[in-house]
């Protein structure tokens, strides 16, 4: 009998959170040079995803007794229901192509299949074309479709047949399973208790700062739009090594300083703004080991005008940060209280009118040189990442190829000046890669979190 996997405690946070107004689903597009045609992308994709076994499976919930729901083998799986094409609506731009991406992730995938799907957006203009991953975030996290993804793309090595589809596991076997892992948490109640500190001291619930109250949080609705900043990842590196900081501590810099000019805008002042800022708990990054294996940092960033005081002080928060908490220990309290606001049906409201985080950062080390798919060049990779609650706009960086593409993910019927926060955004950016270095640069790391 082949292992039982079961998802995880982290994995069902995923699905309450999916009683939202726009699904718990996350997106990567990748726009080509040329154009391609729908056969020979489902055949590839069918030869390819061998290679994630996740992919082929679905989650099926288990008897009362028999632990929480697994992972089996869709006997019923085509690669048709997956992979799908449309036409890009004229006149093909970057604004068309994020309008169609937007909607194919806001498309809910359904559970009783693999929850994942292509869509090969034809009629770019300059004769390209664009596939968008879509995944439920039940899936895999950031990190674990960054292991998927090179699986999809050219170059991989050929996936090793197995026998498909398997057959799931018996009821006994399914009880044999939950009694022994039940008898580990029983053995591991020490090492537990230490997470919980470790969670506790990465949330910082002794020194719980809310977010101030601004128009940036209020309840969202089902719709969102997509813009994209984007920086030269080398100059960001560089004013970042400059003061001792992360590439991902100029990317929080940035997204407060547009996020403050954006309020100023609005007639609405703010001491300071708290991101929402992921922590990765994941040991290796592979494709036969999905799932969600992420915490999360709230980070008070002070709202100061000059750029790289609001650096010096974000790069020092963060760093304490990181001293104090454990890496992605997080979840371990976020996971069981969200899944019991969903049992007492007070998820959603409690989401909607939080007051712990102003926004979400999402920051994720990307290929360092260009790729291809079915030999054909991929010029851009941008990431989408969808969040519920009352979170209007949120924000997804990935870097490719010597560039830090960040996706700015709106409501644009609570964030109607969305398109000025990515203008705001990239000029921030551009701020700071440019911005003169100080003398003083002990070593820096070159990406930061994931």
């Amino acid at each position: 009998m082949a292992s039982i996997q079961r998802a995880s405690s982290n994995d069902l946070m995923e699905l309450v959170a999916e009683s939202g107004s726009a699904p718990m689903q996350v997106a990567a597009i990748l726009v080509l040079a040329r154009p391609l045609g729908l056969a020979s992308v489902r055949a590839v994709m069918s030869e390819r995803i061998q290679a994630v076994p996740r992919l082929r499976q679905r989650l099926m919930r288990t008897p009362i007794g028999c632990g929480r729901p697994v992972w089996i083998d869709d006997p019923g799986f085509r690669i048709e229901d997956h992979v799908q094409a449309r036409a890009c609506i004229a006149p093909g731009d970057e604004t068309a192509l994020l309008n169609a991406a937007a909607e194919a992730v806001l498309a809910r995938l359904p559970l009783d299949r693999p929850p994942w799907s292509v869509t090969l957006v034809r009629g770019l203009a300059g004769g390209g074309s664009a596939l968008v991953l879509v995944m439920h975030h039940v899936l895999a996290d950031g990190i674990g479709g960054l292991a998927t993804l090179a699986q999809l793309v050219d170059g991989t090595t050929a996936p090793v047949s197995v026998p498909f589809p398997q057959a799931p596991p018996s009821r006994s076997e399914l009880f044999a399973d939950a009694v022994a892992h039940r008898l580990r948490m029983v053995r591991s109640l020490p090492r537990a208790v230490l997470l919980m500190r470790a969670a506790a001291a990465e949330l910082h619930v002794r020194e719980v700062r809310l977010a101030p109250r601004c128009s940036l949080n209020v309840p969202t609705g089902p719709r969102r739009r997509l813009a994209v900043a984007r920086a030269d990842l080398a100059g960001l590196a560089r004013t970042a090594h400059a003061h001792n900081a992360t590439v991902n501590d100029v990317l929080l810099t940035a997204v407060v300083g547009a996020l403050a000019a954006t309020l100023q805008g609005r007639g609405e002042t703010v001491d300071s703004l708290v991101v929402s800022v992921p922590v990765a708990g994941r040991r290796r990054n592979t494709p036969m080991q999905l799932g969600n294996h992420v915490g999360v940092m709230p980070v008070a960033v002070p709202v100061l005008s000059d750029p790289l005081e609001r650096l010096s002080a974000v790069a020092a928060l963060t760093r304490t940060h990181r001293r104090r908490g454990g890496s992605g220990a997080s979840a371990a309290l976020l996971a069981p209280m969200f899944r019991s606001l969903g049992r007492l049906g007070m998820f959603q409201w409690f989401v909607d009118h939080q007051r712990l985080v102003t926004t979400f950062v999402t920051n994720l080390h990307g290929p360092l040189t260009r790729l291809s798919f079915l030999g054909v060049p991929i010029i851009d990779i941008l990431p989408v990442a969808i969040v519920t609650g009352n979170v209007t706009v949120s924000f997804a960086a990935l870097s490719y190829a010597g560039t830090v593409n960040v996706a700015v993910i709106a409501d644009p019927d609570h964030c109607r000046d969305w398109p000025r926060v990515a203008e705001a955004l990239a000029a921030q950016l551009d701020q700071l890669a440019r911005a003169t270095t100080r003398p003083e640069s002990p070593q820096a790391s070159p990406n930061g979190m994931a």
